[in-house]
């Protein structure tokens, strides 16, 4: 199969807006540099040339960028298979990110929003190629930092969430403080 080495940066280039989505779409793999779009490209044209489900596999260590890439890929998918008629199931998808990040992303010493999950992310394609949901799985690897977090690191972001509203009617139930007063910064 393909292998895309990538390194993030650790800043934004300009290499991932609309303009460079479209100069990837259609593109045979090998004419193009390599790319997280010539990879999802790849896919989408193995899948509706063979009418076969494909896979990629996101893989790195932690900070190495592999939510970014993941995004990136689904983002390609989202805007080469777009419709004007049905444009609002691939924005759910994509909108569909920040939820999980927040119930399964941390603080930690390298990674101010490091996933501490493993995600499996299913798109699926109607008959025309274009998204039509997307069924995403999520693994918890670390259910420690729950309880207990490293020195300079923190728990899910979710719980400071919570935290930021504990004073409002709605979730007095949970008898959350404020995070600095449990000392869980």
């Amino acid at each position: 199969g393909i292998i895309l080495v990538a390194i993030n940066p650790y800043k934004q280039l300009p290499i991932y807006g609309d303009a460079i989505i479209h100069a990837y779409s259609g593109q045979n793999m090998g004419d193009m540099d390599p790319h997280i779009f010539a990879v999802a490209e790849e896919a989408y044209k193995q899948m509706a040339r063979n009418n076969k489900n494909q896979s990629i596999i996101v893989s790195g260590e932690s900070g190495a960028g592999k939510t970014v890439s993941a995004r990136y890929a689904m983002r390609y998918f989202a805007t080469v298979s777009r419709s004007s008629s049905n444009a609002h199931v691939e924005d759910k998808v994509l909108a569909s990110n920040p939820i999980t990040e927040a119930v399964g992303n941390a603080k930690t010493t390298r990674n101010d929003n490091s996933s501490r999950f493993g995600k499996y992310t299913e798109i699926s394609f109607d008959q025309s190629y274009q998204i039509i949901g997307a069924n995403m799985r999520t693994y918890l690897l670390e259910k420690s930092r729950v309880v207990f977090q490293v020195e300079n690191e923190r728990n899910y972001h979710i719980f400071y969430q919570l935290c930021a509203c504990a004073m409002q009617p709605e979730y007095e139930h949970l008898k959350l403080g404020r995070s600095q007063e449990n000392n869980l910064l």
